[in-house]
């Protein structure tokens, strides 16, 4: 069925069940696929539990099958806990419970197929030789004109006509990229905004080309989004649904590698940065408030124990008297680890409540002090200021942590007490320079503790210029640190 209020695949295949038994019969049909979508979202990095796939088995029998909106909202109110991960949801119920089948390996030279919606396709070659660029034109104007269901089918058609390439052995696979290489999205706009200011008997005010742009926006997204759904969906019966689950699904945000995040998605991971600050903060006050007690007094516990004939039956303990600590940050902010560094400086100044200071140095091949801009600024304004504003760079721009932990040395270690924890962020990746590794021996004597982040995968660690174990030695602790969990699970740990 090609509506969103279309039937789920009838189409049963034996499966294995989220926690099942081997041996034992297994759930099939729409059951069936439920289990192997709370097994794949554990497998994307969502918190799936157990629990959540029971009460996906539930909710089975209180909604309506035949209406695919009110399936894919159920389930994803039992099995999803954020909203960041809700994309990651969306795609894997697309592929497990898909709006139609496609026929695994289609024949070459078959007809593009009715979609269900009784619009077929054209059955025109992958390239769309012999089309009017004209004609298709006005047909995906006059679908991105109507409901989501005529979007969708233009989407189908769309990959049909343009995706489809047809190997030597008679395989046919699909691309998304050769179907926007024949569709000009940018065009698509221009034409709908052109349209809309045709229909009108005098010109659109500003207001109004912003909100009709929005909208075609909107509606030119969810083509693509159709798009690749139903390359996803082609890629599925050819290769398997758990196979291209595992590769093509994104994980959550806060899952994402820092390295490779495009600007789209750093604008959503700031986004999230404030509210994982809360959570954190108030995990931290829980746990320094669990065992107010502290030593033994065993003083007034040698004394109380008088009343019961020298039997220490209530011991007596001194007062806690938690601290918070002091955090002193420096960050390495060189192109290579620079989305790294920003995250990690936006998610401890949000925390900086939790510290009794915070001060932050950032560093190329000279080090720089940047705390105040992180007090009375935002820390994404804070940021640009530091790469702008500060002083950086001695020589040529390459990162120098030696001169960098000697500068520091000279002129801040004497304020390192025993209640300070020292936070290093880097790759450990040298150029070849001196390393200056006998400083962080120095800063271990007198802080409390020294910890490194480095965002690059431990397998990399000492290869080419990255001296990563000299440094590791004369730390508490060097730990991998690649996405918001991971950095979120470390900062709570030192707070």
């Amino acid at each position: 069925m090609g509506s969103e209020g279309g039937q789920p695949s009838p189409r049963a295949r034996p499966v294995v069940s989220a926690g099942g038994v081997a041996g034992t019969p297994q759930p099939t049909g729409v059951a069936g696929r439920v289990l192997e979508l709370i097994a794949a979202l554990r497998r994307a990095g969502l918190p799936a539990a157990q629990a959540g796939a029971i009460d996906a088995m539930r909710t089975l029998g209180h909604v309506d099958l035949l209406d695919r909106r009110q399936l894919r909202e159920a389930l994803a109110a039992v099995t999803v806990t954020s909203q960041s991960q809700r994309a990651t949801f969306d795609e894997l119920f697309d592929l497990y419970l898909p709006a139609r089948d496609v026929t695994a390996g289609s024949q070459p030279g078959a007809a593009a197929g009715t979609d269900g919606d009784g619009a077929d396709g054209d059955g025109v070659d992958g390239d769309g030789a012999g089309d009017d660029p004209e004609a298709l034109l006005e047909e995906l104007l006059d679908a991105l004109g109507g409901g989501d269901d005529v979007i969708r089918g233009a989407a189908r058609r769309a990959v049909e006509r343009f995706g489809r390439v047809e190997g030597t052995d008679g395989r046919v696979t699909y691309f998304q990229y050769r179907v926007f290489r024949a569709i000009d999205v940018q065009r698509l706009l221009r034409e709908l905004l052109q349209r809309a200011q045709d229909g009108r008997d005098s010109d659109l005010s500003p207001l109004e080309e912003r909100l009709l742009e929005d909208e075609f926006r909107r509606r030119v997204r969810a083509f693509q989004q159709e798009v690749d759904a139903e390359i996803r969906r082609h890629a599925a019966a050819d290769r398997g649904v758990d196979r291209v689950a595992d590769r093509v699904v994104r994980p959550p945000i806060e899952e994402r590698d820092l390295f490779h995040l495009d600007r789209e998605e750093q604008r959503e991971l700031r986004a999230h940065i404030r509210p994982l600050a809360r959570k954190l903060a108030t995990r931290v006050a829980a746990k320094r408030r669990v065992g107010r007690d502290g030593r033994l007094d065993v003083r007034r516990t040698v004394r109380r124990s008088l009343l019961s004939g020298g039997v220490p039956f209530d011991p007596t303990f001194r007062p806690r008297r938690p601290h918070r600590p002091e955090l002193v940050v420096l960050c390495d902010v060189s192109g290579s680890v620079a989305s790294f560094a920003r995250f990690t400086l936006q998610l401890v100044h949000a925390l900086q409540e939790q510290f009794t200071t915070v001060r932050s140095f950032a560093f190329i091949d000279a080090l720089d002090e940047v705390t105040g801009w992180f007090a009375h600024q935002d820390p994404s304004d804070a940021m640009r200021r530091v790469l702008q504003e500060a002083d950086l760079v001695w020589l040529d721009g390459h990162s120098d942590y030696g001169r960098a932990f000697e500068q520091f040395h000279r002129g801040h270690a004497r304020s390192l007490s025993p209640r300070t924890t020292v936070l290093i962020l880097g790759d450990a990746r040298n150029n070849h320079r001196q390393s200056g590794a006998w400083v962080l021996a120095e800063l271990q004597r007198r802080a409390r503790h020294v910890y490194w982040l480095n965002p690059e995968p431990r397998a990399f660690w000492d290869t080419g210029d990255s001296i990563a174990a000299s440094y590791a030695r004369y730390v508490d602790d060097m730990v991998e640190v690649r996405n918001l969990n991971q950095l979120a699970r470390f900062v709570e740990r030192i707070a």
